[in-house]
């Protein structure tokens, strides 16, 4: 990212967007079809705003696996590295991503796809905060969990036997951060996509036009 030295690391988190398998608490208000397609839209939303941070390293991580059309076009639009979520829940997923990542760049920070408020400013103040010596960086949700994580170091009691989906998430991390007498920074509180009320907030704010098209 601009300041850095070749440290910082952004990995974008997501699902294949299959009619389905993900949004589910949208289908009966979108299809299973419209659902699938904002999460398509979503996933280049969050892609375009990782790429707009100009970090030092940019991938795309994918579950089930990294062979779906959209998310291989996605990846190469953004010039993102392609590689496969592996674990068997999001926790092992992204700790296995983190220790990966972390022996290659100083830095790394993670975002989902949910969340259309996050900005490239955003990812620089979660930079910045690693680089003055925090241990975490954090932007939470409203929902109780969290839209970004940053590290310096892993820590992959962070991610085992957590409620994930569940409104502890982020009261449980800081719980863990504490007892491990670790330092780390919370950012402003955003929303993310999830239910129905989501998507029409998301349409009343205006983020829906910024939404690019899957390719």
């Amino acid at each position: 990212m601009a300041g850095t030295s070749a440290e910082t690391a952004l990995l974008v988190f997501a699902k294949a967007p299959v009619a389905g398998a993900v949004k589910t608490r949208l289908i009966q208000l979108l299809g299973a079809g419209g659902a699938a397609a904002l999460h398509g839209r979503l996933i280049v939303r969050a892609l375009a705003t990782a790429h707009a941070a100009a970090p030092d390293k940019l991938a795309l991580w994918c579950a089930p696996d990294a062979t779906h059309p959209c998310l291989r076009s996605a990846a190469a639009r953004y010039r993102a590295d392609l590689c496969a979520q592996h674990g068997t829940d999001l926790g092992a997923r992204m700790a296995h991503a983190f220790a990966t990542t972390l022996r290659q760049t100083k830095y790394t920070i993670c975002i989902g796809a949910d969340c259309p408020a996050l900005t490239p400013q955003h990812l620089h103040d979660a930079a910045a905060a690693l680089r003055t010596g925090n241990d975490a960086v954090f932007v939470p949700a409203e929902d109780g969990g969290y839209a970004l994580i940053g590290l310096a170091r892993h820590v992959p009691q962070l991610f085992a036997d957590m409620a994930w989906g569940e409104s502890t998430v982020m009261a449980q991390t800081r719980a863990r951060l504490h007892a491990a007498g670790l330092c780390w920074q919370e950012l402003a509180t955003l929303w993310d996509v999830d239910r129905a009320e989501d998507y029409l907030r998301l349409q009343q704010s205006g983020l829906m036009n910024d939404l690019p098209s899957p390719v």
